[in-house]
């Protein structure tokens, strides 16, 4: 029962506070962690293997040590139950980012309601890994759907599987998979070798959790009562319309859900990426009310996977007879 309070008093301290940043955070170490070994592993003199087997080195390093160093912790407390269960909690909270993907996103809508392009660019750059100093307002307001979209996942309903099934330590365990991945998994000249280990391995820990998220967007598509139907159609038809294996599930349901078409060509670092398009052709302009729209979702669905990853873990310890 302890790690089920972890997760959900860290889940409404997620909701009320985001990420502060001035605030501690294990994420920005496991970032730095991440830049540091990039800088003396990522070297052009290494030929491509060297540079794949270093990436491969790079995520023990970074998963492991993520692993190790909060399991420790948590051992280390463990003579102070109240500690304990305060610094569990404090992690299970830094594993989540809901209110900080909300803020985000309430930014660029704020920007783009006072035609201020500019400026929504620069936000919309902070969350997004492609280019956007020629993105047109929709172009904007697309790119943060499908960050919210995909986030829905990544950020919310993955956590809360991985907190549930092992604790702070998987927790921070998978943010460092996924840190690492949105830190050197693009499939370019720079990256291409020492991010491809990297990349591989974070399509599996988010295969199973990116298919439960399309599941939990269709329930929460139905309880706002949008537009089931074309969810259904859109998100069976173009969930693996998408260069990763997850990402077009959670896209997928939005776009049919709003009626929008994502995806498509996006230039990363200078260089047009081809990407498939996600969504009808005949779906209307992306605006700042769709971006409000996807905000709903996000945080239904966070609510509900919240709900159906606690009860999942109190039924094993019920069935199981494990104790926390």
């Amino acid at each position: 029962m302890q790690v089920i309070s972890m997760i959900a008093i860290g889940f409404v301290l997620d909701l009320l506070l985001g990420d502060p940043p001035t605030w501690p955070h294990p994420v920005k170490l496991i970032g730095h962690a991440i830049a540091g070994l990039t800088r003396w592993w990522n070297k052009p003199s290494f030929s491509p293997l060297a540079r794949r087997v270093l990436g491969a080195l790079m995520w023990l390093v970074i998963v492991g040590g993520a692993w190790l160093i909060t399991f420790g912790l948590m051992q280390l407390t463990r003579p102070l139950p109240w500690l304990q269960f305060i610094v569990g909690t404090y992690l299970c909270y830094t594993c989540l980012s809901i209110k900080g993907l909300s803020i985000e996103s309430r930014k660029i809508m704020h920007s783009l309601k006072q035609n201020d392009l500019k400026k929504a660019r620069y936000q919309v750059g902070m969350i997004v890994g492609r280019d956007t100093d020629q993105l047109s307002a929709e172009d904007v307001c697309k790119a943060t759907i499908e960050t919210d979209a995909e986030n829905t996942s990544d950020g919310v309903i993955a956590p809360l599987i991985y907190l549930a099934i092992g604790g702070p330590a998987l927790g921070l365990a998978y943010k460092a998979v996924n840190t690492l991945d949105s830190m050197v998994g693009y499939k370019n000249e720079q990256y291409g070798d020492i991010g491809l280990v990297p990349a591989k391995l974070d399509d599996l820990f988010n295969y199973i959790p990116a298919r439960i998220t399309w599941c939990l967007l269709m329930l929460a598509t139905a309880l706002l009562r949008f537009d089931v139907h074309n969810a259904l159609v859109v998100g069976r038809r173009d969930r693996e319309h998408h260069r990763s294996p997850n990402s077009g599930f959670s896209e997928s349901v939005v776009a049919g859900t709003l009626n929008l078409r994502l995806g498509g060509p996006h230039y990363y670092f200078g260089e047009i990426v081809d990407k498939p398009f996600i969504g009808n052709q005949d779906a209307v302009t992306a605006d700042f009310s769709a971006i409000r729209n996807t905000l709903k979702l996000v945080y239904l669905v966070a609510v509900i996977g919240l709900i159906l990853v606690c009860a999942c873990r109190f039924a094993f310890l019920i069935i199981g007879g494990f104790t926390v």
